[in-house]
């Protein structure tokens, strides 16, 4: 375990006990699945993130305007 940080971790006693069954089910221990879960979390967000920033020079409309339009369409 060289290079890893231990912590403690407060699960709810159903989602503690549905980890457990997993590790047992998939040979993964439950640091292995617990930290494949937050780089999966990290994953997404460094998605978003990418297209958060792709997106940002992009024109912007007003919610107000986005209202103002549908009502002009009959669709609110």
């Amino acid at each position: 375990m060289a290079g890893e940080t231990r912590m403690t971790v407060y699960l709810q006693p159903k989602v503690y006990r549905a980890l457990k069954v997993k590790s047992a089910t998939t040979d993964r221990s439950v640091s292995e699945l617990v930290n494949a879960a937050v780089l999966e979390a990290l994953r997404e967000d460094a998605v978003d993130v990418e297209a958060f920033d792709k997106r940002s020079k992009e024109p912007t409309r007003s919610f107000e305007q986005v209202l103002k339009d549908l009502k002009r369409d009959g669709l609110v």
